[in-house]
Parts: C-alpha cells; structure tokens; sequence
C-alpha cells in the first residue's frame, strides 16, 4: 500500500490490516451500498476512506481524512457520487504516507476511459517498477505503490482493458486484492498466492466484492465464494460473469494473521469462521502451555476469542479483569509528556476488586515492541494480582511483513531482539508463552505446518516469504529470492 515503514497505534506496539476495500456493480444504490460496507471495515483502516462512482458516463470521487462516518453519512454525500457501480478503500496511513494524495481508490484517464482502483496489500517491488516507470517519462501524483498499477495498465501495449491489467500485474511481485473499474464494468482480482483476502457475494442483480464476509452481512448480500488466489473475475453491466487465471495455479498462501487478529471475529476466512478459529487457537495454547491459576482474562478486544477457548480447556473460569474504553480517539489530545505514559490506561483499566490476590493468565493475540504487554502487565500488579503469566494467541512475531501489515522494521520487534525467557523479563510477567507454529496451524484446521509447502503465508512468524521482495534485496544490495518465474514478465 505505501512507499514508507508505516506506523503503529498510539503505543506503536500492535498490528495493524492498514486496508478494506468494497465494490459494488449493477445496484440502484451502488454508493450508499459501499459506504455501508466499507463501515463494516472501517477495523481494516481508520486514517482515511474513499469512495468513486460511475454512472454510464462519467466517473466520481470523493476521499477524506478519518472514518467512513465521517466522510459518507449524509444524503447530499452519497447522491453527488451517482451511478450502478461503486468501489471504495478504507486505509491506514503511513510515516510521509498522509494526506489525501494517497487516499484510495486512485482515479485516472486513460486512452481507453477512466480506470479506478482500490488495492489491499503491498507490491514488493514497486520501487524498483516505480523508477523504471519514472525514467520513461511517467509523473507520479501520490507516494502510493498503488500508482504503479495505473502506469503500468497505461504503458501496455494490449489491446482490451483485462489483457493490459494482466500484462501489468504480471510485472508485479508480492500481496494485492484488488477492485478495478472501467466503463466496461468492475474487475476484481487477488495475488497468485491469495496473500490478501477477498470475497464475492450477491445482492439481488448486484454483484459486490469486499475484503471480508462481515461487510455483505452488513449490507444484506449473500455471500457466494472468495475470488480464488491468481483469479480475475470481470462483471459487466449485463450481469455476465467472467472468471480468467491467467497466472496459472500456485500454492495458495493466504495471510494466517487474519485469523489471528485483523478479520472481524463475525467474518468467515479460508473456509472457517474466524471467532471459531481463535477460540480453537486458545484451546492449543491452553494444551500447550496451562499454568496454575484463578482467572483467565483477555486483553480486550482483541484477545477475548482466544481468552475464552483457553478457558474453556483449561477449565480456570473466564473473567473481564480489564475494561476497556471505546471512547478513546485517534486525535485525543495529550495534556501533557507525563500523561503519554498512561495511554494503556486511557484503553484499559484494570477490574482491581476481581483481580486482586488472584493469579491471573493474561491472553493477547501477540508482542510487537511489547510496551503495551509491559504495561498491561504493571497494570495488573498495581491492581493486586498476585501472579501474572502471559499467554500469547501466535507464535512470536520475529519478522516484518512486506504485504500489506504496518510491523515495525524487525530491529524494533521484541521477538527478533530477545528469546522468550528474556522477553518474560522484558514484560516482567510471571511466566511467558506462544502457541506453537504447529498448534496454530491445527487451531485452524490443517494437521500441522508443511514446511515444504507451508499452507498460510506465515513469514512474520518464520520469516518464510512466500515471494520475492525486490526493493528490500535493493536495498540490502542483495538479488531477490524469485519463489514463481511465470509471475514474472517474459
């Protein structure tokens, strides 16, 4: 999605999906039907939403600063973005990544009309794209690796709009979920290995698209299957339905850490309902790593499926010992340099009456830098827990991701610096355990991890990419690993 190292939250220790998308052809009310969908996303990105229309004629957009709410909730909105087709993005910005240059989807004139699109995921090698684009005279208007797809769908030499976005994207290595839109209709595709999510479902004569399964309960629409890893699926304003792989068939490697965390827990991902799959992923790690204790309490919201599951196994009851504020902003205001220590408090404050002199097992899905743990941890001691054991729903983040998830740059992950024992010093917890790479692969429904053929792409994990990553070779002046050759343009 970005050029940049993007950020964290405000404690700059948990990962983030920095994008949703929606499309929608063939609805009376395409746009009012994106803008609800894209709420039922906004999780997947709270920086900034946008939304283009096309009404047979022209093509309309409209992007801004902050939640859907805020930028699509009125009448006046939603009818001065007209027509039977709409697709929009909700995204997280980026360090030098702001701004509404960068807000999606991008819209250009091409020869052969307009060409809109919004993109989930990270081009790996789109820099290195980029700068060729740049030496042959292409002028770039945002910072977003997003762009490279509309010069390299503008420089192609094929006849039709599907062969020129296959020609482009053959040029591109790394994640992307994509929804494009022509005058001749909408075209939604994924990565040859199906790194980011994307699912088809239908609202009576409409065909809609989204990034995950909540969004059509949102708005009504059944869910009919997901746009397969490497798969184009062409929509035109007929109705007729069209499905092309024109990058031939791979090992799919969809992101494991939508089970983990970024997918809503009311969603379905990979054939399994995600609440289910977290719950499955606590009880692995209650077989793997039970401890003595009086309560098993979640850190809110994130770690609640897996709370309950490791309760459930375990057989130590489930308690709320921290509540969390749903009322703390982005734009909060920090009153003064003391005060920005107690973010986590601002968050989650800890039950002290359920919670003191009792040993407590701390669930989260994972550590990043492990500030937030640390502080969590305290939090619990100050509110008189007698023993605090750390349980964490993943294996240890040790890697940064390079398909479209803000992790840090790995020299700032807890996991990469540190083993587990000094970690547990780290958060001064009592004891410190992760699921196994293994256990985690269970919890969703494989036997265990194919290290030759691995089922999920897990590389924040195992530091196994599953593509090549060009502009980090670039940078390291190192050739890129090239894990499929047909990807690659001839």
């Amino acid at each position: 999605m970005n050029w940049t190292n993007p950020f964290l939250d405000a404690d700059g220790d948990k990962l983030r999906e920095e994008c949703g998308v929606f499309g929608a052809i063939n609805a009376t009310d395409a746009t009012a039907l994106t803008a609800l969908g894209l709420h039922a996303l906004q999780h997947r990105g709270q920086e900034a939403a946008g939304i283009t229309s096309y009404d047979g004629v022209e093509f309309f957009s409209r992007r801004g600063l902050g939640h859907v709410a805020e930028n699509f909730s009125s009448p006046e909105v939603i009818a001065e973005l007209p027509g039977t087709m709409a697709a929009g993005h909700v995204r997280y910005s980026t360090t030098g990544g702001a701004g509404l240059r960068n807000v999606q989807p991008l819209y250009a004139d091409l020869a052969s009309g307009g060409f809109a699109v919004a993109h989930n995921g990270n081009i790996s090698n789109a820099q290195a794209l980029r700068s060729d684009l740049v030496r042959r005279g292409a002028i770039f208007q945002s910072t977003s690796d997003t762009e490279v797809i509309i010069h390299l769908v503008a420089t192609s030499r094929y006849p039709t709009m599907i062969d020129r976005l296959v020609d482009a994207l053959r040029l591109v290595e790394g994640a992307y979920s994509l929804i494009v839109m022509t005058p001749e209709g909408m075209i939604a595709c994924r990565d040859p290995l199906g790194i980011r999510p994307l699912v088809m479902g239908r609202m009576g004569d409409a065909v809609v698209f989204a990034s995950e399964t909540v969004a059509f309960d949102v708005v009504g629409a059944e869910f009919t299957r997901e746009v397969e890893p490497g798969e184009l699926i062409r929509v035109d304003f007929s109705g007729e339905v069209q499905s092309l792989h024109p990058f031939g068939r791979h090992n799919p490697r969809p992101c494991i850490f939508e089970h983990v965390y970024f997918s809503r827990p009311d969603s379905m991902f990979a054939g399994h309902t995600v609440y289910e799959a977290r719950k499955a992923i606590g009880q692995q790690l209650a077989i793997e790593n039970p401890v003595d204790a009086d309560l098993v309490v979640p850190v809110p919201d994130s770690g609640v499926p897996a709370a309950i599951g490791y309760a459930q196994q375990s057989g130590v009851p489930f308690e709320l010992g921290i509540i969390r504020s749903h009322y703390v902003g982005r734009t909060f205001i920090q009153p003064s340099d003391g005060a920005r220590n107690s973010g986590v408090k601002r968050k989650h404050n800890a039950n002290r009456g359920l919670v003191q002199g009792k040993r407590i097992v701390l669930i989260d899905d994972s550590i990043v830098r492990g500030t937030t743990s640390l502080k969590i941890v305290e939090m619990m001691r100050d509110a008189g827990a007698s023993e605090v054991h750390f349980r964490v729903a993943s294996p240890p983040t040790a890697h940064s991701c390079f398909y479209g998830v803000d992790t840090p740059e790995r020299s700032k992950l807890l996991a990469a610096r540190m083993d587990i024992e000094a970690m547990r010093e780290f958060i001064k917890a009592d004891s410190l355990a992760f699921v196994s790479i293994d256990g985690l692969y269970r919890a969703v429904g494989a036997a265990r991890r194919d290290n030759a053929k691995p089922q999920f792409c897990d590389a924040c994990f195992t530091g196994d990419y599953p593509t090549s990553l060009t502009d980090l070779a670039a940078s390291k002046g190192e050739a890129a690993q090239l894990s499929f050759p047909d990807h690659k343009a001839a």
